[in-house]
């Protein structure tokens, strides 16, 4: 079974960092998926933050509200997919999750505060 576990959220000041990671289990290769992150704040609709496919020369997509700020990069020997957050806003505040092939992981809270 596919399970995928995120870590890494947390409460930052605007402006700050945070590195995700979501590390997926239960194949023993999953260089040929597709890895993205998406993310929900409280009372609204999940929404697409950031993919990456598979290859030497992966293609990488961001939402537009994302661009500049995030980056996407995926570990093939470590089955992991990351998400480096810069500049962070206070609407960046969300729980963030991971989705490989058709699982989702249970998200992690990232919260933008001062």
């Amino acid at each position: 079974q596919i399970q995928l576990m995120e870590s890494g959220g947390g409460v930052v000041e605007p402006g700050g960092s945070l590195k995700l990671s979501c590390v997926a289990s239960g194949r023993a290769d999953f260089s040929s998926y597709t890895m993205a992150w998406f993310r929900q704040a409280p009372g609204k609709e999940r929404e697409f933050v950031a993919f990456i496919n598979w290859g030497h020369n992966p293609l990488i997509n961001y939402a537009d509200a994302v661009k500049g700020r995030f980056t996407i990069a995926r570990d093939n020997a470590k089955n992991t997919v990351y998400l480096q957050m810069t500049s962070l806003k206070p609407e960046d505040t969300a729980v963030y999750l991971c989705h490989i092939g058709d699982h989702w992981g249970q998200g992690t809270q990232v919260t933008v505060s001062a």
